[in-house]
Parts: C-alpha cells; sequence; structure tokens
C-alpha cells in the first residue's frame, strides 16, 4: 500500500508556483518538439517544428477542454459561461477530445504547409503517446482521475479518505509509454504504408484505453447513468476503435 502524501506543487515563491502536473505537460511538448525535429529529418519531410508546435499545443489542449466540458460536464452551463471553457488552470481536459483536436490542428498545419497528411501523422503520434504518460503521471500528483476500490496490494490511499484505489493514473502512464515503446520500433519497418502507424496509434490507444478503465472510477459529472456500467471512456472508445480498425485496413490495402 502507498499513501499518496504527493504534494502536487514542486516549487512556491509568494505568488509563483510551479506545479507537477504544470512542469510534466511542459516537458511532454518540450520531448515531442525534439522527436518530431528528428523523425522529421529521418524521413525528410520539410516541417517546422518551432510552428507545428503551436498547432499542437493549441489543438490538443484546446480539443482536450472542450471534450471535458461535452463528454463529462454539463455544456449548458459553460455556454452561459463562456470563459469558464478557458480556464484550464480549474482542471478538466479529456484525452478524447485532445486526440480530436490534435487531429484538426495536425490537418490544419498540413493543408497550409502542403504536407501529406499521412507522412507527418506517423511521425507525430510517436511523441503524442510519449507526452500522454507524462500528463498521466501529472495527474497522479495532483490525486485525480483516481482508480476504483481494491484490495491488490499496490493500492493507493488517498488521505483523509481511507478507500485503497487502484493507481490507474500508472497504469495509463505504462500503456502509454507501452504505445509508445511499439510505435518506436514499428517506424523502422520500411514496408509499411502511409497511414498505418496513425491509424495503429489509434487502435492502440481505444484498446487499451478501453480496459483500463475497468480500473478507474467513474468521473465527477460522467454520465454513465446512460450507458449501463461502461464509463464515459470506454463509451467513446468504441466508436474510435472500429473507425481505427477500419481505416487500418484500407491504407494497408492501398499498400
Amino acid at each position: 500500500m502507498f499513501v499518496h502524501n504527493l504534494d502536487p506543487l514542486l516549487l512556491e515563491i509568494g505568488p509563483f508556483s510551479i506545479r507537477w502536473y504544470g512542469l510534466l505537460m511542459a516537458l511532454a511538448f518540450l520531448c515531442g518538439y525534439f522527436i518530431i525535429k528528428k523523425l522529421a529529418k529521418e524521413r525528410k519531410l520539410d516541417v517546422d517544428a518551432d510552428t507545428y508546435l503551436i498547432y499542437m499545443i493549441l489543438g490538443l489542449l484546446g480539443g482536450a477542454r472542450l471534450g471535458e466540458i461535452f463528454f463529462y460536464q454539463n455544456a449548458l452551463y459553460y455556454l452561459t459561461n463562456p470563459l469558464k471553457i478557458i480556464a484550464v488552470w480549474e482542471g478538466g481536459l479529456a484525452s478524447h477530445g485532445a486526440v480530436l483536436g490534435g487531429i484538426f490542428a495536425h490537418w490544419l498545419y498540413c493543408r497550409r504547409n502542403k504536407i501529406h497528411f499521412y507522412d507527418l501523422a506517423d511521425v507525430a503520434v510517436i511523441p503524442i503517446a510519449l507526452g500522454a504518460s507524462f500528463v498521466r503521471i501529472g495527474n497522479f500528483f495532483n490525486a485525480e482521475i483516481v482508480g476504483r476500490i481494491t484490495t491488490v496490494s499496490w493500492a493507493v490511499q488517498y488521505p483523509p479518505s481511507d478507500a485503497l484505489r487502484h493507481p490507474s493514473q500508472l497504469y495509463e502512464a505504462f500503456k502509454n509509454l507501452l504505445i509508445f515503446g511499439i510505435l518506436w520500433r514499428m517506424r523502422l519497418v520500411a514496408t509499411l504504408p502511409r497511414g498505418f502507424l496513425f491509424w495503429a496509434f489509434l487502435v492502440l490507444f481505444s484498446v487499451f484505453r478501453f480496459f483500463v478503465e475497468f480500473f478507474k472510477d467513474y468521473q465527477p459529472g460522467e454520465l454513465m447513468v446512460q450507458y449501463g456500467s461502461l464509463t464515459m471512456g470506454q463509451v467513446l472508445s468504441i466508436p474510435l476503435f472500429i473507425v481505427s480498425v477500419a481505416m487500418l485496413w484500407v491504407v494497408w490495402k492501398k499498400k
């Protein structure tokens, strides 16, 4: 058993503070920047990594915030309080929304810079998987998105509650690292068709996310009552999996 007494604040000097979550998210984008530069050079892609990073930061964070609002919260509240939509510092980011926002931002960058969508997408999903693992570790420091009650020996207790819970944030961090490792190796297979890594990432993401959800507690505001025992994360993962498998087959047939 691990008693969670971790301070979410890394550093605090007067009004200035740095949270572990913010540091880990910044590290995610920083690593993504250098990996994009390396892989773009490896594949001879003319990519301005600085500009692309700005697109992806806006797309991923914007999509994640909107995903939280529309998938997990009362959207009507935010329509009447629009400034709350951009209040990301108050918490609330959804990974499925980040996927949609990231895809849109990626498409926009490729369109404006005349780069084939799949050529850069096959590169971008690799650091995205790595960065997602950093974000989940940040969730663990914040003691948020906690797991379901359990009796396993590695359970986590979040004071003042006495309940022992699965460290579901670390499960997700591990599965994202696993996806990163798989894609990092797959990129070396020269015979893979355009778009294969992109759709493979979404297949792996949806499958692993579906199963990890069994260890996560239901989130505040989650509309799970509409879907029986499935969580919203599982409900969103099902169509994502179906579409991704279908598109994976399509790009493979075009090989």
